[in-house]
């Protein structure tokens, strides 16, 4: 073939697809007059929705789908020929003469490739086809507008809001979602999530039929194995379980967001939200993630902690041993746990013992009563020899119904902050030996008392003998105790080290990194003692943070960062490289980032001029990130309580990494408050109630995001003085801004006017409701993180508090009277509740 024939079938190839698509519709219905035809497209009322003919990835096949449509990125929520492809761009949508919808094309004949195929036939010409704007595809009879069928009664890899997930036992409606083949390939794949019967319904997604990850059954407030998918203030989440069906759906408070359940080809499930700002999907969670998030990791009656991350992950119930030592041994749990040998739990004095945290056993040999109480629940697990175990069959309104297991306990997990108590049936013997030691551990609580006791007396009787011999004899003698102290203190930080995994450096290595503390390698100064910079023999450059030999508080905030931090892992924190624990140093050592802290570059008239709008606004979404990590997704609930500008460290990329983590406090379980009579943190950032009373909570941090991110809007010190307005800090002068509707006159003039008014006017909205006065009134940080990156309607924020008058004392002064750097370092200020 020459060149010229080519050209010339070219030519006709696209004058042809400009015939074929020059006659392409926009459709709001489709009737028995008027089909769809390759090319057409049909659009839901609000015109959020479209259905069309489409080739997925790099397919050449077609097949007519329904996606978003004002979502940059295709995205395909419902197919209607996954296994029935058309070949070409013949296909027609059409409605037929007995009212059902059917997809033809020309390669095809007359037989349709797919049709709704209802029972009844309709021949009348008052059926049309409408998408609606929760993108449900509908055929309906007019005028009576009647429903006769619906895509979400079939949905295929996506749950869509108000899409149901379960079983209509009325009509045999199987409410199922089935991954695609793959990227390219919408056919049905190998994975499938659907609503189990069997026993007490339960989630379960199946990898060819078998079980790959189970969610668990519905416990009132959220499925067992999905401990992040509840109620909240996107999400309004339903289960219905009656005789007429079982079914879980979720709806949208704010039908503004877009948002999706997803399972992909390979069997993640996901669900998100789209970011329009980024135009991306924003993951809520994912499941599954880890080792023991798949079926029966750990086999029978075995529990899988992802937290043992220095032990193996399996371990059994208590009464229970391993199988097969020999395969616990090279780290393979799949046979599971069996009964200790000798163990009787038949009328032989057994009992229970509580395993906390857990996603509960697999439902399907587990019987519900949801008449009993807990206690009622035991008594009735205990007369039957057969009930392996129990737990509340709902967890809202304090805990009721009883939800008993027969059988082998399968697929239990351990949580680190959520999860369910399980109460396990045990022998008589490891029941005495678990009284035993509260027992003994009650008798040594006793005895430690005691002791205690009569050491205090000796101590007051020392005091006073003491300061008789200093009457008559005013100079004494050195004492030991301070140095015993500091040994004692530093094997603790040792053990605290070693028991963290953190690799540790030599004081020769660090010295030398260092030029031996050279005054020119000194980034600064804070009230724990100094940072450093470093360069290792292979090049890496560090930062050292070196504690004050005479920094009597710094030793036990120095022991909280060695042991927290390095279980830490985000991009919004920074990373800790080792400590160095020799003689009478302590030092931890991070990575190095060139640019120091976000203060050194919001406060200085010339380097703020390096941040305009869109870094500010990327940093304020990174510290929302960080601090959401550590409040709700890192292995422990941890509660920051010193966050301020100069702990937010920038590396070469301007990219936000919080540090100092010497005063934070880990939250057990589903703990998010405490009190203390120590206030640690920085008068300006602290929030009312951890300022007066010593109350800290995850809205502490909350409160001091919201001083941050003003901030970074205004580029002023929440602490400056201002003329204008002695008494007003900078969130005073936010609020009388935002009372007089002039809020952007407090935007950083070094920025001119290269920003959107809407963006940090939401910016402002979203820092004043973080300082409002109240805790219970403030956002949660991963609201505040949906709110940054979506266009939610946001509530009226309620008085600041701290607007109009100051906390006694100064601001931003370390607990060693110095004022505190903004360096590669983690300033620290303490002041003593009264």
């Amino acid at each position: 073939m020459d060149a010229s024939t080519k050209i010339l079938l070219f030519s006709l190839h696209t004058f042809l697809l400009f015939l074929h698509y020059s006659h392409c519709k926009t459709l709001k219905t489709i009737t028995q007059t008027l089909p769809l035809h390759d090319g057409d497209v049909l659009l839901s009322e609000n015109e959020n929705f479209a259905l069309r003919f489409f080739s997925p990835g790099n397919s050449t096949h077609r097949f007519i789908g329904i996606w978003y449509n004002k979502v940059a990125e295709q995205t395909v929520f419902w197919v209607a020929n996954g296994d029935r492809p058309i070949n070409d761009t013949s296909g027609v949508l059409s409605i037929n003469s007995a009212g059902d919808l059917v997809l033809q094309c020309c390669s095809n004949g007359s037989l349709p490739l797919w049709s709704t195929n209802m029972s009844t036939t309709i021949s009348d010409n008052t059926i049309i086809a409408q998408l609606q704007d929760a993108g449900n595809f509908i055929l309906l009879q007019a005028p009576s507008n009647h429903v006769l069928w619906q895509s979400f009664d079939h949905p295929t890899d996506t749950l869509m809001p108000f899409m149901k997930l379960g079983l209509d036992r009325r009509t045999g409606m199987d409410w199922v979602l089935t991954s695609w083949r793959s990227k390219d390939d919408p056919g049905p794949g190998n994975f499938t999530l659907r609503i189990n019967q069997t026993g007490y319904p339960q989630l379960i997604l199946y990898s060819n039929g078998a079980p790959h990850w189970r969610g668990g059954p519905w416990m009132g407030l959220r499925w067992s194995g999905v401990p992040q998918a509840t109620n909240n203030f996107i999400f309004n989440i339903s289960f219905v379980n009656n005789q007429e069906e079982v079914s879980y759906f979720y709806g949208l408070r704010n039908t503004s967001i877009f948002s999706r359940l997803v399972m992909d080809p390979s069997g993640m499930i996901q669900r998100s939200t789209w970011q329009a700002r980024d135009g991306r999907w924003n993951e809520f969670w994912t499941a599954p993630e880890e080792q023991c998030d798949h079926y029966s990791f750990c086999g029978p009656n075995g529990n899988c902690n992802p937290d043992n991350t220095d032990q193996f992950t399996c371990a059994c119930l208590p009464s229970f041993e391993p199988k097969s030592l020999a395969d616990w041994y090279l780290r393979d749990g799949s046979g599971g746990c069996m009964r200790s040998p000798g163990a009787s739990i038949c009328q032989s004095g057994e009992g229970f013992i509580m395993v906390p945290r857990v996603k509960v056993p697999d439902t399907s040999q587990a019987h519900v009563d949801m008449s009993l109480s807990l206690r009622e629940c035991e008594q009735k697990c205990l007369r039957n020899c057969s009930c392996t175990a129990y737990t509340s069959a709902d967890e809202s309104r304090g805990g009721f119904g009883c939800l008993a297991w027969y059988g082998d306990l399968l697929d239990i997990r351990t949580f680190s902050n959520s999860g369910q108590d399980l109460y396990v049936r045990v022998d008589a013997a490891t029941l005495a030996r678990m009284a035993k030691k509260k027992g003994s551990t009650g008798k040594w609580l006793i005895g430690v008392t005691v002791a205690a006791g009569v050491i205090l007396v000796l101590m007051i009787v020392l005091f006073i003998m003491k300061k008789t011999q200093r009457r008559t004899r005013p100079l004494d003698t050195p004492r030991t105790a301070h140095f015993e102290d500091e040994s004692r203190n530093m094997q603790d930080l040792e053990y605290d080290s070693k028991k963290s995994d953190l690799p540790l450096f030599d004081l020769s290595t660090v010295a030398t990194a260092t030029n031996n503390f050279s005054f020119i390698n000194k980034l600064g100064q804070g009230g724990f003692g100094s940072v450093y910079k470093g360069v290792l023999d292979d090049g890496k450059e560090i930062a050292v943070k070196r504690l004050s030999k005479s920094s009597g508080q710094g030793i036990g905030e120095f022991k909280n960062e060695v042991t927290l931090i390095a279980k830490l892992q985000h991009r919004n924190l920074v990373k800790i490289l080792g400590c160095c624990i020799q003689e009478d140093e302590k030092m931890l050592i991070y990575e190095y980032l060139p640019n120091k802290g976000l203060d050194s570059f919001l406060f200085d008239e010339k380097k703020r001029l390096l941040l305009d709008w869109r870094k500010r606004f990327e940093i304020a979404s990174g510290i929302a990130r960080g601090i959401l990590y550590l409040h709700q997704d890192s292995r422990f609930r941890i509660i920051h309580r010193d966050l301020k500008t100069s702990n937010v460290l920038l590396d070469a990329s301007m990219n936000p990494k919080i540090s100092d983590f010497g005063m934070a406090r880990i939250c057990g379980g589903d703990q998010i408050e405490g009190n203390t009579r120590r206030v640690v943190g920085t008068y300006g950032y602290m929030s009312p109630e951890y300022a007066m009373e010593g109350l800290f909570s995850i809205k502490s941090d909350v409160y001091s995001f919201g001083v941050v991110l003003l901030e970074i809007v205004s580029g002023k010190r929440n602490s400056s003085f201002y003329q204008e307005n002695p008494s007003c800090s900078l969130v005073g002068l936010v609020w009388e801004s935002w009372q007089k509707g002039s809020s952007l006159d407090i935007v950083d003039p070094s920025m001119g006017n290269m920003y959107s008014d809407c963006e940090v006017l939401r910016c402002i909205h979203i820092g004043l409701l973080c300082v409002q006065e109240f805790a219970m009134d403030r956002p949660t940080m991963s609201a505040v993180v949906f709110m940054l990156g979506t266009n939610v309607r946001l509530p009226s924020p309620m008085p600041p508090a701290f607007a109009f008058k100051r906390i006694q004392g100064r601001s931003d002064v370390s607990s060693s009277g110095e004022k505190a750097n903004s360096v590669n370092d983690m300033s620290l200020t303490v002041v003593e509740a009264r």
